[in-house]
């Protein structure tokens, strides 16, 4: 796996949280994950369709999902388990997209399809190839994410 794939996800990540929940998260050393078991307590995928065909996912531990959610609406929190689903599919979303740009740079274009959402502990997370799931963690003050992305 080209760890040069990796940048335009670590870009978006810093990006996207820093802008809309005021996060800074850290990327720590990226790996080859093995398995399919979710990282994290909630997980956004997306499906990628183009010049390549995969997937990318970010799952956040609850404490990190929770203070998103917070930072983003304030304290306009109706339902938090909606409200968490719904921003992680927002996150995932903007992080895909962002990422999909810098990728275009480096000639692999791509299309994401609308993010699904999954919530549980040990859920599993079905990347849409064989290919090498590449994983690269992250620390904030509010907690810990994973992102995973994986295409052919």
């Amino acid at each position: 796996m080209d760890v040069e794939l990796a940048k335009p996800f670590i870009k978006a990540v810093v990006d996207v949280l820093s802008m809309m929940a005021f996060i800074t998260p850290k990327a720590e050393r990226p790996y080859v994950k093995k398995g399919n078991v979710a990282t994290g307590d909630v997980t956004g995928l997306v499906g990628l369709t183009g010049s390549k065909v995969g997937s990318v996912s970010i799952s956040f531990d609850k404490a990190c999902a929770i203070a998103i959610v917070k930072n983003m609406l304030g304290d306009d929190i109706q339902d938090i388990m909606q409200d968490v689903k719904d921003a992680v599919g927002e996150i995932t979303n903007m992080v895909s997209g962002q990422a999909r740009a810098g990728l275009s740079e480096m000639g692999i274009s791509m299309q994401g399809s609308t993010p699904t959402v999954i919530i549980g502990d040990n859920h599993t997370i079905a990347h849409v190839t064989n290919a090498p799931i590449m994983a690269i963690p992250f620390t904030t003050e509010a907690g810990n994410f994973t992102i995973e992305f994986c295409f052919e």
